[in-house]
């Protein structure tokens, strides 16, 4: 129950916390439209006027599901990175079709951050656009990273190497909605964008 922890209430910041996890599994399975309050507040035992108490309305609520999906893709990312010794060997895996497909599958960041790109509520959009461009961003650090290492290019300015990063997993998932995908293609489509982002010696 949200309003008890250990027989104590929980206090107001571990209350939203509470709440907001919920509504990210919530949003991520279901999409804004099918998600209702009263889902959500039912998962935790409340009323749906203390879920509106915490976040006010139900874009808010998704505004804040987004900031937060945001927040773990970038600690992921980062968390990559500095345990990764080499940064194009890293991308191979993230950027690999199988991974991709799954983070823009049914429950994942992927999915919620290309639904509110469409969503009706400007401030949806707005935090769209900011998830995906605190995204890119964290590609580009990557990227740094692995300039300083010597696994990536030196020679192109870093915010386009990440655009084109992102470039390929949008190619990918416009190719996976229209049914236009081959394995052996997306493979060798995956080696070609390593070849151009590792320095000229190893391409």
């Amino acid at each position: 129950m949200i309003g008890t922890r250990y027989g104590q209430r929980l206090g107001a910041a571990a209350r939203r916390e509470t709440i907001l996890t919920a509504a990210i599994r919530e949003f991520a399975a279901s999409g804004y439209d099918r998600t209702r309050i009263s889902d959500i507040a039912a998962k935790l035992g409340v009323t749906e006027p203390v879920v509106f108490q915490n976040f006010g309305t139900k874009s808010s609520l998704c505004v804040a599901v987004l900031d937060r999906m945001a927040d773990e893709a970038v600690r992921y990312l980062s968390a990559l990175g500095d345990h990764s010794p080499d940064v194009a060997e890293l991308l191979s895996v993230l950027l690999a079709h199988e991974l991709q497909d799954w983070m823009h599958g049914p429950g994942a960041f992927g999915t919620m951050f290309a639904e509110a790109a469409k969503n009706s509520a400007p401030s949806i959009r707005r935090a769209g656009r900011r998830a995906h461009t605190r995204t890119v961003q964290a590609v580009v650090e990557l990227l740094r990273k692995g300039q300083h290492e010597g696994s990536i290019r030196n020679d192109v300015d870093v915010g386009t190497l990440g655009w084109l990063v992102l470039s390929q997993i949008h190619a990918r998932q416009f190719r996976r909605a229209h049914s236009v995908t081959s394995p052996t293609l997306e493979h060798a489509m995956l080696n070609a964008l390593l070849a151009a982002l590792r320095p000229p010696e190893r391409a």
